[in-house]
């Protein structure tokens, strides 16, 4: 088991891959009365084309992937989620475009309930008769979210952004996609995506490494797995020329919706994880220096009425996907647009992007982040997501402490082209005479 400490911290990780493929991370956190773990597969809602190299490919119904979440849950015996309520513990699950995460979180009987939560991802039941059950119950959530506007708002943009890229389908589908859906597609994506090889484990909490280490080894060296085999993801490519630079949509809001989407393509990427790290980190405080809440652009836009307290950006980074988003609801969202665009294609003029106002700025990042790490549910949810080759989360201050002007100059240089906007609009119904 390797052992790294991070000294900015003060927290010490321990590492190991077993035999299997599992990566398995352990953070002990003295004095904490909560244990979270979270089981984790590399396997989300864009990756719905794929098979092993040197095999045939084969794809899948769009949603499939939440699909499997919310079934892994149901057992021929009962509800998992009920085990985990009888043990003291409490559990959950979510599936983003990439990732799809398992977790508990308990104060006692730590052994039995991570050996609950890796038992119960580790061991499949679909039947046909389960599976057409819970098409149903995903169709409500499905049209839940179809009516809330702020999702619709997201992934309108997305749409825009990334016409053909499974990025913009909703991460549970459609309700025609999953409708499709049999038993025997839940156990291929399954078996492909579920092997250990492509899964995480992480637990924080005052434990000691070793013996939790002895608990997972002997628990996987119980079970049987097919052989390690390289996974192979097909996604389209696109060019700037496909971005749909506008559309707009009806739905009963008070005000219009507007959201400028900014995208990346991943050929202008920096080629190692460590400079992806650098180059997200550069981005983020870029657009913290234009539009964050105590820049001059901010003040102004805010005075003017452009933009009010619903107004935010964020910018995303994952595997085969990188781009920004800025949203606000307003009276005039043409200005919006034009001016958030003229911000952001002026950055290397703006007097906002100076040495005294990053070093500010980093120490405020910096200030969050220390912060954050006083939750356990942050550290366990963020973990798996901020993997970075061999940098992990823990890795971040001291990437935040490096980052120069010049670098986040260069990232802004990278990102931000004119030919990569698109703007979406969610309007109010108007009502015919």
């Amino acid at each position: 088991m390797n052992k790294k400490h991070y000294a900015t911290i003060n927290e010490t990780l321990f590492e190991e891959v077993l035999p299997n493929g599992l990566k398995v991370y352990l953070l002990p956190k003295k004095g904490f009365h909560k244990t979270y773990g979270l089981f984790s597969t590399n396997y989300g809602s864009i990756d719905n084309h794929f098979g092993y190299s040197g095999e045939g490919l084969s794809q899948v119904p769009d949603g499939i992937a939440h699909f499997l979440e919310h079934k892994l849950f149901e057992k021929e015996e009962g509800d998992v989620f009920q085990k985990f309520g009888e043990q003291g513990a409490s559990a959950n699950a979510f599936t983003s475009f990439t990732r799809t995460s398992y977790l508990f979180s308990t104060t006692n009987q730590v052994k039995k309930n991570l050996m609950t939560l890796i038992d119960f991802v580790q061991d499949p039941y679909f039947t046909p008769e389960t599976v057409n059950k819970e098409k149903g119950i995903i169709g409500q959530e499905i049209q839940m979210y179809q009516d809330d506007p702020n999702w619709r708002q997201f992934f309108g943009i997305l749409n825009n952004m990334y016409p053909k890229h499974p990025l913009h389908i909703d991460i549970a589908g459609t309700i025609a996609s999953i409708d499709a859906i049999t038993a025997d597609d839940l156990y291929h994506c399954y078996e492909t995506f579920y092997h250990p090889s492509n899964m995480t484990l992480f637990v924080v909490g005052d434990i000691d490494p070793e013996e939790v280490m002895d608990w997972i080894k002997t628990n996987q060296a119980s079970k049987t797995f097919s052989e390690i085999k390289t996974i192979e993801r097909v996604f389209p490519e696109e060019t700037a020329k496909e971005i749909i630079p506008f559309s707009r949509l009806q739905m009963p809001v008070t005000r219009t919706k507007a959201v400028l989407g900014l995208r990346g393509f991943q050929a202008d990427l920096p080629e190692t994880p460590a400079e992806q790290l650098l180059f997200r980190t550069a981005l983020n405080l870029l657009l913290q220096l234009l539009l964050g809440n105590t820049s001059q652009n901010y003040l102004e836009l805010y005075q003017a009425g452009i933009i009010d307290d619903t107004f935010g950006f964020e910018f995303s980074f994952d595997r085969t996907f990188h781009f920004a988003d800025f949203a606000t609801d307003t009276h005039t969202p043409d200005v919006f647009v034009e001016k958030i665009q003229a911000i952001l294609l002026n950055f290397e003029d703006d007097p906002e992007v100076n040495e005294a106002n990053l070093a500010l700025l980093k120490k405020k990042m910096l200030g969050k982040y220390f912060q954050s790490l006083n939750s356990l549910e942050y550290i366990a949810n963020q973990f798996t997501q901020d993997l970075f080759g061999d940098l992990t989360l823990f890795d971040l201050p001291e990437v935040i402490q490096q980052v120069s002007l010049e670098q986040v100059k260069e990232a802004g240089r990278q990102f931000i082209q004119a030919d990569h906007f698109s703007s979406f609009y969610l309007e109010p119904i108007v009502k015919e005479d």
